[in-house]
Order: structure tokens, then sequence, then C-alpha cells
């Protein structure tokens, strides 16, 4: 393994998480899918989960939370989580493992497991209490952000501190407008609450590219909504001639691990 690893396991409406590793620590963003699958994600990767000692909830969506109660019951980890996440999550948990596992912070807290620094910011999503998080180790600093309806200072200022990037690109516009959904679903998605647009997407990153960022992940993207080619290409027009800058773009798989660094 290299100084550090990071990878997005499950992305997308149907489930999310994601792994940062060390040599010496691993931990999970999110648990979004059953204790199984990412066991079985885990385990592509020639780790598992007697080797996560801890998990950062973004928010309380079931899309980020689904495995957390069988992992608590099953496996040795802290699931760190905002007080008003916590509200949400633990209301409804039914085992005793999950309240004595859960670390509640916070809304903007600051978290050392081993030798990986994890920090919270504030996002705007119609949940209790989202946040992204900023994560340094191995001489890296990663940004995550996905569930963002728009982009704020919060985001700018913390992705901003960031090389390598896991950040939202969640729908096409048009494809939205013009699809299935009922209006108010439409609606949700497109509000200040909802998920990051490819434009607004491709906005953000060509401003982080100017600094820092040196690689970006897509993630989160809509099965309804989207197209891994479309975030892409909205991305890539507006960073130029990524080759010759030193920059690297890609769309995370939805059910498969995709490797930011």
């Amino acid at each position: 393994m290299s100084d550090i690893i990071a990878y997005t396991l499950f992305s997308g409406s149907k489930g999310n998480s994601a792994l940062i590793a060390t040599k010496n620590t691993q931990i999970l963003i999110d648990a979004g899918v059953s204790a199984r699958s990412l066991e079985a994600s885990l385990n592509s990767l020639g780790t598992s989960f007697a080797n996560i000692s801890d998990i950062f909830i973004t928010h309380d969506h079931s899309d980020h939370t689904r495995g957390l109660e069988t992992i608590c019951k099953k496996y040795d980890v802290r699931v760190h989580m905002t007080k008003g996440s916590a509200e949400v999550i633990l209301s409804g948990a039914l085992s005793h493992e999950m309240h004595e596992k859960a670390q509640i912070h916070e809304l903007i807290y600051n978290y050392t497991a081993g030798d990986i620094s994890v920090s919270s910011f504030r996002t705007p999503h119609d949940s209790r209490a989202s946040v992204g998080y900023i994560i340094k180790a191995g001489g890296h600093t990663i940004g995550y952000a996905t569930d963002i309806g728009h982009v704020n200072n919060a985001i700018r200022e913390n992705l901003s501190l960031a090389d390598s990037v896991i950040i939202e690109a969640n729908h096409d516009v048009s494809m939205l407008k013009d699809g299935p959904y009922p209006e108010f679903l439409k609606s949700r998605i497109l509000s200040r609450y909802g998920h990051l647009s490819n434009e607004d997407c491709a906005s953000l990153c060509a401003s982080l590219c100017e600094g820092r960022a040196k690689r970006i992940l897509l993630a989160h993207l809509s099965e309804q909504n989207n197209i891994p080619e479309e975030a892409f290409f909205s991305v890539y027009s507006a960073l130029g001639n990524i080759e010759a800058r030193g920059i690297t773009l890609a769309v995370a798989e939805p059910f498969t691990p995709t490797r930011l660094i």
C-alpha cells in the first residue's frame, strides 16, 4: 500500500461509501449499502472491516447510513456523526451496539484516527445536519463533498485546501427537467438544498484546479438524470487541457471501487 489510498466504494442514489487508508489506519466515509456489500468491496481491495477503525457519516439519509446498524453489531468500529444526524439515525436504531459506538459531535469538529485527521464543514442539503470532510494523511489533503445543493463559501474555502477532491456531479439539468421524476422531486433536487448539477460542479472544479487540486473524482451521479460521459465532459471542458496541467479526472463507478489516489 502506498502512503495513502482513497477510493469510492459505492457512489450514487443507491448507496455511498468511500475508503481512505494509510499503512497504519483505515477509515470509511459513509456506509450507505449493506454491511455484506461493503465487506465484499473492501475484500476486493485486499482489506476488510477488521482493519476499519472509524466511519464518518456525512448526513442521515439512508443512502449514506444503510449498513450502519449491522456494521455496529458485527465489527469494532467508531461511528462519527453530528448531533443533528444522530437525532435521526439513533432514533431509528434498534441495537444497543449502534448507540454504544456512536461518537456524537458538534456540526464543526475535528478528529484524529491513527495517522488520519478529519475535519468537518457544513454543506447545504435537506437533511438535519449535513457535512463534508477535509481529510489529511500521508502528506495529502482530500476534500469530500457530496449532497450539496449549491456551492457556498464554506465549501469553496474548505475544498481549496485539498489536492484531491471527491465532489458531487449529480445531474444534468436538462435531463432532470425533461425526465420522469415527479415535479416535487425535480424541485427538491434543483433547490439550493438538493444536489449539485454538472454545470455547477464544473465551475467549482475549475476554481479548485486553479489552486491546489490535481485529482478530481466525480461522485453521486444520478442514474436517471445523468450520464457519466456527460458529467466528465462538462468538467473536462471547464478545466481545459488537464493533461498538460497534470490534472487527473475520473467518474466514480456506482457499485465498484474507483480510485482517487
